[in-house]
């Protein structure tokens, strides 16, 4: 019995192991993947669900990024950034918020969503699935320091044959659940530097707003 228990124990240990192992390899393969893209155009939609609070969006959102500097659409809102400033519009308010771009790093960056597990976070493998008749990697991402973040949990499909990201799951503390799904991605196209500027003249009657 000993022996049997024994024998169980090592198995379990082997089986986490390699599930962390795992999910690890699949993630440093897409972030080495992701490193050869100097730049990318993405687009996604988004649903936000809360039944708590009985909220249950939805949003279609665009983005543009070369090296450091991006262009994000999303509903109503969009941000540009060139890497040493980043400019959010806000189409309700008809505002503008200046401010440097290393303080916004983390809001509405296409670059920090094709990234998000290569920094600060524990992964796990989880059991694979299909989307649309592709097969998937499913890995579940967990805060370090989950004392510090608003969410508990991230979970992230992962296309096994092209090695793409295809979905985002993040759930909040508050019951929040957001979806995140990739709809078209192309590595390396061709930006102007110019689509990374706040351009006054294409906001006319905005107030812009300095911190």
């Amino acid at each position: 019995m000993k022996i049997l228990f024994t024998l169980l124990t090592l198995l379990s240990f082997s089986a986490i192991s390699f599930s962390q192992v795992s999910s690890q390899s699949v993630l440093d393969r897409l972030s080495k993947k992701m490193k050869t893209h100097k730049s990318f155009y993405i687009e996604f939609s988004s649903t936000t669900k809360n039944s708590t609070a009985g909220t249950n969006t939805t949003d279609t959102g665009k983005g543009w990024v070369k090296n450091n500097k991006f262009y994000a659409s999303f509903g109503d809102n969009t941000i540009i950034s060139n890497g040493l400033k980043t400019w959010m519009i806000v189409k309700e308010e008809k505002s503008v918020y200046v401010s440097d771009a290393d303080e916004e790093e983390d809001v509405m960056n296409p670059r920090k969503l094709m990234t998000i597990w290569e920094d600060g976070f524990k992964n796990k493998m989880g059991k694979e699935t299909t989307i649309n008749g592709e097969k998937m990697h499913v890995i579940y991402l967990y805060p370090k320091n989950p004392g510090s973040v608003e969410y508990h949990t991230i979970i992230l499909y992962i296309s096994k044959a092209k090695e793409d990201l295809k979905k985002v799951i993040i759930k909040t503390k508050d019951a929040t659940v957001m979806t995140y799904r990739l709809k078209v991605y192309k590595p390396n196209p061709t930006i102007a530097d110019s689509k990374f500027v706040f351009s006054s003249k294409k906001y006319p009657g905005y107030t812009v707003i300095e911190d």
